[in-house]
């Protein structure tokens, strides 16, 4: 078994090998034109993850580790890194990361493996528990990210009860907040537009309600994905009942809108 995992990876490397040497597109690409590709690989990668697509994950996972051995080959021919190189030095990193595995290191659960390996990040030279986050990471996942990391150093509310408080708290915040925009453009003070503390007022919101998600046990950016999925075949559910009733959503009401809206919800959940 191990030997044909060697003999399938080494077979695709020998063809990524032929299609830079051999293939005009290929042949063309660099670090920079991949990236964008590599994202949206990702992100395909996410889909079929959120809709548990077995199938789908596994052609993705293809694809990703397609653009792994892209990227290994132009390091190399850029004289920067080999594959080799790139798959011990993850090998390595993974060992010195496990004391508790692969040294004398004890630990009782999961929490106390993540406090430890914030501490040994920190002892490799990182400037702050938060420098592993990406910058570039969508911004919900990066509030949970975040939020996890700030954790590992005590830096966490106690239980779900103060984070639903927060909750309230930064809610009646943003009311506030709307209320004072409001009079200010009744006294033609406003622009018309939401001021900067409405929007981080509501920005707070947002962060405190992911918070609360990691209490609950549920990943946030999941959840608002599946509502997108589910709000898309609904809605287009809705355009199809009204295109059958010979019209446009152009032509209805909002009260027909929200009508339809309620039959094909109602539907669903039969």
């Amino acid at each position: 078994m191990e030997n044909s995992y060697l003999l399938q990876f080494q077979r695709l490397k020998t063809i990524m090998d032929e299609l830079r040497e051999q293939c005009p597109w290929d042949r063309k690409q660099t670090i920079e034109s991949l990236r964008q590709m590599t994202i949206e690989e990702t992100f395909e990668l996410a889909d079929a993850i959120t809709d548990s697509d077995w199938q789908g994950i596994r052609e993705e996972l293809g694809d990703i580790l397609l653009h792994l051995l892209f990227y290994a080959k132009i390091g190399e021919e850029q004289k920067q890194f080999t594959l080799e190189e790139m798959i011990r030095g993850i090998g390595d990193k993974l060992v010195a990361r496990h004391p508790h595995i692969y040294g004398e290191i004890q630990v009782k659960d999961e929490e106390e493996v993540k406090r430890n390996l914030e501490k040994l990040k920190l002892k490799e030279g990182k400037a702050s528990v938060l420098s592993g986050v990406p910058r570039s990471l969508p911004a919900m996942v990066k509030s949970m990210r975040l939020q996890e990391k700030a954790k590992q150093v005590g830096f966490e509310w106690e239980n779900a009860g103060q984070v639903w408080d927060k909750v309230l708290e930064e809610t009646r915040e943003l009311q506030e907040a709307l209320e004072e925009q409001s009079r200010a453009r009744s006294s033609a003070k406003g622009n018309g537009l939401p001021d900067k503390r409405v929007e981080e007022e509501f920005g707070d919101l947002l962060f405190s309600l992911v918070n609360y998600s990691r209490f609950l046990g549920i990943d946030a950016e999941m959840a608002l994905e599946r509502t997108n999925k589910k709000f898309i075949t609904r809605f287009q559910k809705m355009e199809v009942r009204a295109a059958q009733q010979g019209h446009s959503l152009h032509d209805l009401t909002l009260g027909q809108m929200d009508q339809i809206w309620n039959e094909v919800k109602k539907e669903d959940a039969a």
